[in-house]
C-alpha cells in the first residue's frame, strides 16, 4: 500500500530545503529515490531563478527565471518557466518510478490549474509505483489535492510538530505509513 504525503506551508517556509534533507536522508537510508525537487538560485541573497533537480539520476537543471530576464510560454507571477526544463523534467518524472519515496517540489496552479508544469506527476502518482510520496502542495491547494488522493499526512514545517522530527525519522514515518 501506497502513501501520499502532503508538505505544505507559506513561501520561503522551508519545504524545498525539507525536501532536500528527506531525500538525503532517505538515501543515506538506502531508499531508492524518484522525483525532483526545485531549489531556489540565489545571487546576492536574492532569490534569481530556480533550478529542477531531479532525484533518480541527480542531474540538476535551470527551470526558472525571474520575469524580465527572458519571456516564455509559461509564466507565473513572478517567474519565466523555460520549457526545455518542464520537457525534460517531465521525462525524468517517467522515470521516477519505481521508487521507495517519490518527492514532487511542487505541484500548483500550474499542474493543478493550467495543465502545465510537472503534468506527468498526476500518472504517477495513480499507479502507486511507489511506497510513499512526498508531495509540496501550496497550503491554497491542499484541498484540491485532498480531492484528487487519498492523503496520509499533511505536514508544515512550521507549525508541525512533524517540524520537530529530524529528516531521518521523517523518512521512516513516510515508508512505514
Amino acid at each position: 500500500m501506497t502513501s501520499i504525503n502532503l508538505l505544505t506551508g507559506k513561501i520561503q517556509s522551508g519545504k524545498t530545503n525539507l525536501c532536500l534533507a528527506v531525500s538525503e536522508a532517505a538515501r543515506q537510508q538506502g531508499l531508492q529515490l524518484g522525483g525532483l525537487i526545485s531549489p531556489a538560485v540565489f545571487n546576492g541573497g536574492k532569490k534569481t531563478a530556480i533550478d529542477v533537480l531531479d532525484l533518480k539520476t541527480s542531474r540538476r537543471r535551470k527551470l526558472a527565471e525571474l520575469k524580465g530576464h527572458q519571456t516564455s510560454e509559461l509564466e507565473t507571477i513572478r517567474w519565466s518557466f523555460l520549457p526545455e526544463a518542464i520537457e525534460w523534467g517531465n521525462r525524468a518524472l517517467l522515470k521516477a518510478v519505481p521508487c521507495d519515496l517519490l518527492i514532487i517540489d511542487e505541484l500548483g496552479p500550474l499542474e493543478f490549474y493550467r495543465d502545465k508544469g510537472w503534468v506527468n506527476a498526476f500518472s504517477i502518482l495513480e499507479s502507486g509505483n511507489y511506497q510513499a510520496a512526498l508531495l509540496v502542495v501550496r497550503p491554497s491547494l491542499l484541498e484540491e489535492a485532498s480531492r484528487r488522493w487519498d492523503i496520509s499526512r499533511i505536514i508544515d514545517p512550521k507549525e508541525s510538530d512533524q517540524y520537530l522530527l529530524s529528516p531521518q525519522q521523517l523518512v521512516q514515518q513516510l515508508v512505514e505509513s
